[in-house]
């Protein structure tokens, strides 16, 4: 393997992993805020008890995404100089405002968030959540406004083979951001809905039944259930967008050849990109059309419209892309499925009789939303290929002369770590359920509430 693929390789490792923790964070500081509130709202103490279990793996996901996020950073000097290069007066600034707007607010307020429960007063709490949680939000506004901008580039023009800034407006909201910022909120959302669900049906399966977990378990199923047939529509959005964008990705996506109309939806196929053709077709008829045109004989273009005069493809390969977009839309139809059955038991019997063969469903799916989220990026990430910015600056432009052993000598030490660091995570979290779940010692704090000071207990302290 060369130098490119390496590096790609490499990269692609460190965002696998960066991605996962604020994939939970986003959206689990907005559902503490939640829990937060339901406290203030009604002093029940079993909301207090549901934040300060959650505030704990909000706390760990959050120093993951932090260091995991500097290490990947520092690969845009190491591996892929040419990007800042080209680029680099549009990127900087959006990764600045990022620091400045997100990083610094969740920085500031996260120690009174994990805190000062018992040292600050209610509404100061109240609000560094509300805060860290906004701050999470924004941080992945400007990431994601720079990613939009690499698949879909606007308000720039280019000088010398640099790029310069024309517009900041047309920059920030270019075609493709707010779909593809809906499309990451949501999964966010579904990613902690179901750790959520799971951590608590895990904890119930174990004999923990303390009324927080009930109500965490309920606000898991009815925010997954409510979300999730909202994620179906945003991606459908989504991918007119890309549709419309990127036509090549989307007919790897497909794993279409030919630009025709009548397509079908494949269920199951093997791209042969020698041979430019697919083995072992098993698909739904005209169902690609149905989804992307909204009738049967719609045209979708197809992968032969994307080949260079000497034969060379300008698309994206075509397998990784296929079956990525498949593991996604699969995990999907399967969170579907449990969510809304698990709302219907919800309804009937309520979180305290849930039956035990679906806590073991959802403690089994209590991660499904990381697999879901990668199979997406790589779907996003691979269909860009071989650009790195659509139309300006491709992959092997970018990629620095490093040699390639040096290359797989780190990439091989990222991955060891991480894959360290990944069972380390999700170990500590169950260990943090079991603890809990086990009754151990109670420490007795002051929570204040509307003006007032209340004695709770805290489990797993």
């Amino acid at each position: 393997m060369d130098t490119l693929l390496l590096s790609r390789i490499q990269f692609g490792a460190n965002i696998s992993f960066h991605i996962l923790f604020p994939t939970i964070t986003i959206a689990l500081g907005w559902v503490l805020l939640f829990f937060k509130l339901r406290f203030n709202a009604t002093g029940d103490k079993k909301w207090m008890e549901a934040y300060l279990f959650w505030v704990k793996v909000f706390a760990l996901s959050f120093a993951m995404g932090v260091v995991s996020g500097i290490t990947m950073s520092f690969q845009f000097g190491t591996n892929w100089p040419g990007f800042m290069e080209r680029v680099g007066n549009i990127a900087g600034p959006l990764l600045a405002y990022e620091v400045l707007t997100a990083f610094f607010l969740e920085a500031v307020f996260l120690g009174i968030m994990l805190f000062g429960a018992s040292r600050v007063p209610n509404w100061l709490h109240t609000t560094a959540t509300f805060l860290v949680a906004f701050g999470t939000t924004m941080s992945a506004f400007w990431i994601l406004v720079l990613n939009s901008w690499m698949h879909t580039p606007a308000g720039y023009e280019i000088r010398d083979g640099i790029a310069f800034a024309t517009d900041w407006v047309a920059i920030i909201f270019n075609p493709s951001m707010p779909y593809r910022l809906a499309h990451m909120l949501l999964a966010s959302g579904l990613t902690v809905a179901f750790l959520i669900a799971g951590i608590s049906a895990l904890r119930m399966i174990w004999g923990d039944r303390q009324e927080s977990v009930k109500s965490a378990l309920r606000v898991g199923i009815i925010l997954a259930a409510g979300l999730i047939p909202i994620q179906i529509f945003a991606g459908d959005m989504h991918g007119l967008n890309t549709l419309e964008h990127q036509p090549q990705k989307v007919a790897a996506m497909e794993g279409n050849w030919d630009t025709q109309s009548n397509v079908p939806l494949l269920l199951f196929a093997l791209p042969d990109e020698e041979a430019r053709e697919n083995r072992f077709e098993i698909g739904i008829p005209n169902g690609a059309s149905l989804i992307l045109k909204h009738k049967a004989d719609g045209v979708v273009p197809g992968l032969n419209d994307f080949v260079a005069e000497d034969g060379t493809p300008e698309h994206p390969p075509v397998a990784p892309v296929f079956w990525s977009f498949r593991i996604m839309v699969g995990t999907g139809m399967a969170m579907l499925a449990l969510a809304w059955t698990g709302a219907y038991f919800l309804r009937r019997r309520g979180a305290g009789f849930m039956p035990k063969p679906m806590l073991f469903a959802f403690a089994a799916m209590a991660f499904s939303g990381w697999i879901a989220t990668l199979a997406g990026w790589y779907t996003t990430e691979i269909g860009r290929q071989p650009w790195l910015v659509q139309g300006v600056l491709t992959t092997k432009e970018a990629v620095a002369a490093v040699p390639a052993p040096i290359v797989m000598a780190t990439l091989v030490a990222y991955l060891v770590v991480y894959v360290a660091l990944i069972l380390a995570y999700m170990g500590t979290i169950t260990y943090l359920a079991w603890k809990a779940s086990k009754g151990e010692p109670l420490s007795t704090r002051q929570y204040p509430r509307s003006g007032e000071a209340e004695v709770i207990a805290v489990p797993g302290e």
